[in-house]
């Protein structure tokens, strides 16, 4: 398909960038791909592998070693993937707080990058996919076409992550969601590689005061405008 986008979305957690992939890549009929989670599976292998988190050479020599699937939802449970780690179904288990507070130290090491990033760019050589993460408008897919920088501040996306926590039926306690990601995002901002800031031409989104309807809806009149680039640029070579 000629005229489809590659999409790059990045933000920080719980901005709600997976949630506007999803809704977009559905209503483009796009693969969509959340790089997040599979950090978070390198994570969840490491501990319970019962490998320490801060052994760099050990977490990269796992996450070369596993085997990786992200597969569309296999379970109505509000999952928007399913992810597998050597066959085994681990979709709920990576947003446990453990993952929580290990998985940018492992997103920061070169290694696990490599590993993973050759596995994204595979991902969206063909087009027509909505690719979420921290790096993918600048280092993953620098030459996506359209790409996008949600913002929200930390109490509403603190705010955010508690009920997703609650509607689930698990218990959550706000305060210490907030000063989790509150370290976070200072680590994700401050990683010497790959660090979470906006692509030099990605348009920035602050979702603070808009509903997922009305971020969705500014996102698609973007699409469209670069799809009808495309296409001009198509008929006029």
């Amino acid at each position: 398909m000629s005229d489809s986008l590659t999409i790059a979305i990045d933000g920080s957690a719980a901005s709600g960038k997976s949630t506007l992939g999803w809704a977009l890549a559905k209503k483009l009929n796009y693969l969509y791909l959340d790089t997040g989670v599979m950090y978070r599976a390198v994570t969840w292998a490491a501990l319970h592998h019962h490998i320490d988190p801060h052994d760099e050479a050990a977490v990269t020599a796992l996450a070369e070693k596993i085997s990786l699937q992200i597969l569309p939802p296999t379970k109505n449970d509000g999952r928007q993937a399913t992810v597998l780690v050597d066959g085994t179904d681990i979709t709920w288990e990576i947003r446990t707080p453990k993952v929580d507070a290990n998985v940018s130290l492992v997103s920061s090491y070169p290694g696990v990058r490599r590993v993973l990033t050759e596995q994204q760019r595979e991902i969206a050589a063909h087009g027509a996919v909505v690719m979420v993460g921290r790096d993918i408008g600048t280092v993953v897919l620098p030459h996506a076409d359209l790409k996008l920088f949600i913002e929200a501040s930390v109490e509403v996306r603190a705010r955010r992550r508690y009920n997703e926590r609650i509607a689930r039926g698990e218990q959550a306690d706000f305060d210490a969601l907030l000063a989790s990601m509150i370290r976070r995002d200072k680590l994700d901002r401050e990683k010497p590689i790959s660090p979470m800031i906006p692509a030099d031409d990605a348009i920035i989104i602050n979702t603070n005061n808009l509903s997922q309807e009305e971020v969705v809806a500014r996102v698609l009149a973007l699409v469209n405008e670069k799809m009808a680039q495309k296409k001009v640029a198509h008929g006029s070579r």
